[in-house]
C-alpha cells in the first residue's frame, strides 16, 4: 500500500477555523445581547418574607411563602430575577384583620410591593387579588418593670429619691402558660459610676430569657434627682411602748444620738421632732435584759438614718 503524504494539506487550514469560530462566538454573543434587549412578559414567582408582626399575634406554619407575579421587563432583569429571585417583603402591619385571617391586599400595596424589584406600576400583574395569612392570638398581659442598675455616686452625693422609670410596666404578649407565672421583667444590667448630677437617659430590657414572649416596647427610660449631701446628727428621746399597767419600766440610756444624711438644701428643715425612737416591750421576755431601739418616724427628705446604739437597757421597778 502506499505510505501516506506526511506534508499533505489538512482539508480546513487552522487560520480559517480559527476566523470561523470568531465570527461564530462574536455573532451569538450579539444574538444573546438582542434577545436579552428585548422585553418580555412572563410570570415569576418570588418568595415572601413577612415584617412587622404585631406583638399580640403569632403566624401559622402554612402561611403563603411565594407570590406570582405577570412582569414585562427586559431580558436581563428577566434572566437574573429567575437566577437570583428577590425576596418580597409583606408588611403586616398593612394587613386588615378578618376573623382569624390578615387579609393583604395586593392591588392596594401594589406600589410597595413593585418598588422592591424596580418595576413601573402598570409593568406587574397580580395572580391574586389578596393574601390571606393565617394568624393565632397571643395572650396580652401588663407586667411590672424592675431597674437592674447599680449606681456610685461621687464623695458628698447621693439620691434624692428612688430611681424612676417611664414607663414602669410594659405590655408583653405570647403562650398563656407562660404569661400566668410572669409578673415582672428587669432592665438589662446597668452601671453608673461617680454620679454628682441628675441623670436620664434610656435602658432595654432584659428578654433573652424570654424567647417565646413578645414585648410591645423593648426599652424605658430612667431619671433620678441627684444633690450634695451632708450629714446631721441630733439626740432624741426613746420612747417605751406596750408597757402593762402598773409597770414601772426604766430605760438606760434614754437618749440616742441619731445620724442621718440630708441634702444641703433641705438641712433647716429637718427637726429633732421629726424623728421618733421606740422600743417595745413586748419583747421583753425573750431578750436578755435588753430592747432594740427603731427609728419609727423620719422625714421623707432624709436617708440612710442610724443610732449610735441599739441595745437599750431595761429594768422593772416594782
Amino acid at each position: 500500500m502506499p505510505k501516506k503524504n506526511k506534508n499533505s494539506t489538512p482539508l480546513i487550514k487552522k487560520g480559517p477555523l480559527k476566523t470561523f469560530l470568531f465570527f461564530l462566538g462574536f455573532s451569538t454573543v450579539i444574538w444573546v445581547f438582542v434577545q436579552f434587549s428585548k422585553q418580555y412578559t412572563v410570570t415569576l414567582q418570588l418568595p415572601l418574607e413577612y415584617i412587622n408582626v404585631p406583638a399580640d399575634k403569632l403566624l401559622g406554619p402554612d402561611n403563603p411563602k411565594s407570590l406570582n407575579i405577570r412582569m414585562r421587563d427586559y431580558g436581563f432583569n428577566i434572566a437574573l430575577y429567575k437566577l437570583l429571585p428577590p425576596t418580597l417583603a409583606i408588611d403586616i402591619s398593612n394587613a386588615t384583620e378578618n376573623g382569624n385571617v390578615l387579609v393583604y391586599d395586593l392591588e392596594q400595596q401594589k406600589p410597595a410591593i413593585v418598588s422592591q424589584i424596580n418595576l413601573e406600576y402598570e409593568d406587574a400583574n397580580f395572580l391574586q387579588p389578596n393574601l390571606n395569612i393565617d394568624f393565632e392570638q397571643k395572650a396580652v398581659k401588663t407586667v411590672s418593670v424592675i431597674p437592674n442598675i447599680e449606681l456610685n455616686f461621687a464623695v458628698g452625693y447621693s439620691a434624692l429619691e428612688d430611681i424612676q422609670l417611664s414607663p414602669d410596666t410594659v405590655r408583653v404578649s405570647g403562650p398563656a402558660s407562660i404569661l400566668d407565672t410572669l409578673e415582672e421583667v428587669s432592665t438589662e444590667p446597668l452601671r453608673i459610676t461617680n454620679i454628682n448630677s441628675d441623670l436620664k437617659g434610656k435602658v432595654k430590657l432584659q428578654t433573652g430569657n424570654l424567647e417565646n414572649v413578645s414585648f410591645f416596647n423593648d426599652e424605658v427610660n430612667f431619671t433620678l434627682r441627684t444633690d450634695k449631701f451632708t450629714e446631721g446628727r441630733v439626740e432624741i428621746p426613746i420612747e417605751v411602748v406596750n408597757v402593762p399597767d402598773n409597770t414601772n419600766v426604766v430605760i438606760f440610756p434614754r437618749e440616742v444620738v441619731l445620724f442621718y444624711q440630708v441634702s444641703l438644701k433641705d438641712f433647716e428643715k429637718v427637726k429633732p421632732s421629726s424623728f421618733k425612737v421606740v422600743v417595745d416591750f413586748k419583747n421583753a421576755l425573750a431578750s436578755d435584759g435588753y430592747l432594740l431601739a427603731q427609728v419609727v418616724q423620719k422625714p421623707g427628705i432624709v436617708n440612710n438614718v442610724r443610732l449610735n446604739e441599739k441595745r437599750i437597757q431595761f429594768v422593772i421597778k416594782r
